[in-house]
């Protein structure tokens, strides 16, 4: 089967289950059924999209990380997750709602199927030090999106009638736990990550290393996210609080990254 081929039924096949899930939201059964077989179903075309991702990060021996494909990762890794952890939180709706944007991530590289191959020799040092970064931003997008839910719930609290999307999240206090279980974890693989580009930089990257705007922007990340895990320990700092810390945390990884390859590949078509 050709990899259009594969990329059209990965599409079909999330697009399929974010249906059954919102349909399972309306009749008020999708945290059973997503500990069920429709949540096992997952495992299918979570599948499918590592294959491609693998079949498309590595050509030539070399990391091809472009823009599409990088989304592409951290939707997958963010669907794993929810997949892995709903048998211990109850997720169903938020899986609810990243199902529809992993179907899109599919679709993505089949239709900008232009690869952006990085220029740094291949290594396994540095194939790892970008992977687990990936990993991290994938982390913290689950809590950006975490963060800006819980700032919409409680906004609607006050509100007759919340939106029916919004009536299945999971209890506000349960996201906070999960919010902040999921920033320690990435703050740890973004700790790894900015610590290996600035130890080994001459191994990863073949020359020493250089503060540009992405080490500035990763460094400002890091500080955000040490800042808020020490207010969250020492001082309690959750709600609204968190929320700000969390988003522009996230803001800063996005600029660090995702918005400098949208420039680069978007707007200056290299």
């Amino acid at each position: 089967m050709s990899n259009q081929a594969l990329h059209l039924l990965t599409f079909v096949l999330y697009a399929v289950l974010a249906i059954l899930f919102w349909r399972a939201q309306a009749a008020g059964n999708a945290e059973q059924q997503n500990r069920g077989a429709l949540g096992f179903a997952v495992i299918v075309p979570l599948v499918l999209h590592g294959w491609l991702l693998y079949d498309t990060l590595f050509i030539w021996g070399a990391l091809n990380l472009g823009l599409v494909y990088a989304l592409s990762l951290i939707l997958w890794l963010t669907v794993l997750v929810y997949w892995s952890a709903r048998y211990f939180y109850p997720l169903s709706s938020l899986q609810t709602l990243v199902l529809p944007l992993a179907a899109v991530s599919t679709a993505l590289p089949a239709i900008f199927p232009d690869a952006h191959i990085l220029s740094q020799p291949a290594s396994g040092l540095f194939d790892t030090h970008v992977l687990m970064a990936m990993l991290a931003y994938s982390l913290f997008t689950i809590a950006a999106l975490h963060a800006g839910l819980m700032s919409l719930v409680e906004k609607r609290l006050h509100h007759a009638k919340m939106p029916k999307v919004l009536q299945n999240l999971p209890p506000l206090l349960t996201m906070e736990t999960l919010l902040f279980r999921v920033i320690a974890i990435g703050f740890v693989l973004l700790s790894i990550t900015v610590a290996s580009g600035m130890l080994f930089s001459e191994q990863i990257f073949g020359h020493p290393l250089q503060f540009s705007h992405k080490v500035l922007f990763g460094m400002a990340s890091w500080v955000i996210f040490a800042i808020l895990l020490l207010g969250h320990r020492f001082y309690g700092w959750r709600g609204h609080t968190a929320v700000r810390w969390t988003l522009s945390g996230f803001g800063f990884l996005v600029l660090a990254y995702l918005g400098s390859q949208f420039v680069v590949e978007v707007v200056l078509h290299r």
